[in-house]
């Protein structure tokens, strides 16, 4: 039997395949710009 010791490449392609569909649905509405222009603000301010 083999061991079930970390991540098989086909659980990576599943985890991988929802967070960019997270990302689509949040990028296709008005509020995944809002949050864009949320985080892109507060990383300017880290690096200054």
């Amino acid at each position: 039997m083999r061991a079930t010791k970390g991540q098989t490449a086909v659980e990576y392609l599943g985890i991988i395949a929802v967070v960019v569909a997270i990302v689509l649905a949040i990028t296709g509405t008005s509020i995944g710009s809002t949050i864009l222009g949320k985080i892109t603000g507060l990383i300017n301010q880290v690096g200054n």
